[in-house]
């Protein structure tokens, strides 16, 4: 029976495989000049071109050995809208016209990103979303919503503790990694392995100056190096080595450590690693790395968040970089492996409104992806790329097609008559910078004086913050691979890791590989395997 399936669907995809488009022009995603953009005859090729490849796709259902997920923290869809056409520019097409990698996936949905008790999210509560299945409270991570802020006592109540799908992939004898920009211990990543009821208690030092007892909230550092899930992860890539380090040492950056346990967190991981444990601080020593002789590897290659793509830093990996070196090392594991990539920092930028390197990080996210689609096996590894959250970043008024998406709007204010950028932000940072009083009036700057044409620029916005806040808006689900058509709709966010469990017979739900459900979700169980 399962030899028939298997013809039987070898066959359907030969017979879509031959259903080519071979009318009109050759498509062309790349257009040089906007002129093209005024032929019918383009679009009505290139809209049945589109129609001829969806007819052509038919769904993947086979078992998917490997699952890696891409999250854009803070890639709002304005993000990737905005990212799309700032990378098309740099590379000197039509911006509009553009894709990013993630684009080119054939199944595309939306999740709806709120906490149990806030409208908007943070990178907290979402990271126990979509890693453990579970809606949680704002701040806290890889507990269940009867955990209130700062309830160390709740946070370690078996009953309380959920089980990411790291964990359901370690115990589905895979391997598990970690990739981010960010440091390791930051918000998304925990959410692998950690279990707190305060995201900010990253290091001992932290859970004390937050006015808990380190002895009875365990940091979350620790939790990497001592938690079920976190001493299993074969790769851990990103920053922040002051987490890991005793305030009596300091890093090869030239940081003080923070603990205050005088444990070296660095070296207990890798004297307790089997087999060959690598530990690297540069890109020089992560590219110049073996991964087929190398049976764990750690980088830490900044000591609180790596730098942005856009400044000028020394010897740091870039994102697509670290993706491939942790493929490469996990790829080894004959049964498969879940892999974590979060490109962390397009959301700092988004904070402090700096737009151009928002975008500029998420054009290095698509390149990661790239390069992950370049290592793997559609037919066998399954690709989810997704954001935790949005933010206030919208593209507004009517600026003419390929009109620069960092600079000035082509049109102008039709009541000030004054200009006004592409990119604006509802609220942010340095609100004097772009509003001036006058004889009681409020008053918009003349942008024309700003020089947005710096990295470091600012970007307008209308409430005055100390930073820049999250959106509300559901946020898009791009997947490739085995069971990707399960991803298009829209739904909860909670949704991801249980379609993502499905298609790699890893969980406590309904798996392919059985089709029928567990008799009890029990994910406290799970959590202490």
């Amino acid at each position: 029976m399962r030899a028939l399936r298997f013809f039987a669907a070898l066959a359907l995809q030969l017979t879509a495989c031959s259903s080519q488009y071979k009318y009109g022009p050759e498509q062309s995603w790349d257009l040089d000049s906007i002129v093209e953009l005024k032929s019918k005859e383009f679009w009505f090729h290139d809209a049945q071109r589109t129609l001829y490849n969806k007819l052509s796709t038919p769904p993947n259902q086979y078992r998917a050995k490997n699952v890696i997920f891409f999250l854009g923290d803070g890639m709002s869809v304005p993000t990737v809208t905005a990212g799309r056409i700032f990378d098309g520019q740099l590379r000197g097409v039509v911006g509009e016209r553009n894709r990013l990698e993630f684009e080119k996936f054939n199944y595309v949905g939306l999740s709806k990103t709120y906490c149990v008790n806030k409208q908007v999210a943070d990178s907290a509560c979402t990271a126990s979303a979509y890693l453990s299945g579970i809606k949680a409270n704002y701040l806290t991570i890889g507990v269940t919503a009867d955990v209130e802020l700062n309830d160390c006592r709740g946070s370690r109540l078996p009953q309380n503790r959920l089980s990411s799908i790291a964990a359901w992939a370690l115990k589905g004898s895979k391997s598990a990694g970690l990739v981010t920009t960010t440091r390791v211990t930051h918000a998304s990543p925990a959410g692998v392995y950690a279990h707190t009821s305060n995201r900010d208690f990253e290091s001992d030092y932290d859970v004390t100056k937050l006015g808990q007892n380190p002895g009875n909230c365990p940091d979350i550092a620790q939790q990497l190096i001592d938690g079920e899930v976190g001493k299993r992860l074969r790769v851990v890539m990103g920053g922040g080595t002051i987490k890991f380090l005793p305030n009596t040492t300091t890093d090869v950056y030239g940081y003080k450590g923070q603990r205050l346990d005088n444990r070296n967190l660095i070296e207990e991981w890798q004297q307790t690693k089997p087999g060959n444990a690598r530990v690297v601080f540069n890109r020089t020593d992560l590219l110049k790395n073996d991964p087929q002789n190398t049976d764990f590897l750690l980088g830490l290659f900044n000591a609180s968040h790596l730098a942005y793509h856009m400044d000028d830093s020394i010897d740091t990996p870039t994102l697509p970089e670290m993706t491939a070196a942790a493929i490469n090392v996990l790829s080894r594991d004959p049964n498969g492996y879940f892999l974590f990539v979060e490109g962390g920092r397009i959301d700092h930028a988004h904070h402090e409104t700096k737009a151009k390197k928002a975008l500029d990080e998420t054009v290095q996210f698509s390149d990661a992806v790239r390069k992950a689609r370049q290592l793997t096996n559609p037919w066998d590894t399954l690709i989810v790329v997704s954001a935790d959250h949005g933010h206030t970043v919208t593209i507004s008024g009517y600026p003419d097609v390929n009109n620069s998406i960092v600079g000035l709007n082509s049109e102008l204010s039709n009541v000030d008559q004054l200009p006004y950028t592409a990119i604006s932000y509802a609220n942010g940072p340095a609100y004097e910078r772009f509003y001036k009083s006058s004889d009681g009036l409020v008053e918009r700057v003349d942008l024309r004086s700003l020089d947005f044409s710096n990295p470091d620029a600012m970007y307008p916005h209308g409430v005055p913050m100390t930073e820049e806040t999250h959106g509300g808006g559901d946020v898009a689900v791009y997947a490739q691979g085995p069971w990707s058509h399960l991803f298009t709709g829209v739904y909860e966010q909670s949704t991801l890791p249980h379609l993502m469990g499905f298609a790699s017979c890893l969980g406590p739900g309904i798996t392919y590989c059985d089709l029928q459900p567990k008799a009890r979700y029990a994910p406290w169980k799970l959590a202490r395997n």
